[in-house]
């Protein structure tokens, strides 16, 4: 596996620990919709949470969270919606996104910004 991709599964991994963390409910991890996917899908007491993992191993060039533009976040949403219609989802909805920015070990920071879009 590219280095890249190890960092980006690694960051999903952190991301996920922080979540359970903070008490919310892993329900899907990688969910695919064709070529779209949901990096994670959780429970936030009752509200459903698609969350959006970008990891960076520094901030040097640009901040992780401006990689979801306006494309990716219409890919999201695409995505979501099929999962909710498959799901029969029924509950409030929020688009997180949480960076990981650092190597993989302890060195690393977590950013997680609530409803993001």
């Amino acid at each position: 596996m590219a280095s890249h991709n190890e960092l980006g599964k690694w960051g999903e991994e952190v991301a996920a620990d922080y979540l359970l963390r903070q008490g919310y409910t892993i329900m899907e991890r990688d969910w695919k919709s064709g070529h779209r996917d949901l990096d994670i899908i959780a429970l936030d007491g009752d509200t459903v949470v698609f969350v959006e993992v970008k990891t960076r191993s520094n901030r040097m060039f640009t901040d992780p969270e401006t990689a979801v533009d306006y494309q990716k976040i219409c890919h999201l949403q695409q995505a979501a919606n099929h999962y909710i219609k498959y799901r029969h989802i029924d509950q409030e909805i929020r688009f997180d996104i949480i960076t990981v920015v650092g190597t993989m070990g302890d060195n690393y920071d977590v950013d997680h910004i609530k409803d993001a879009f």
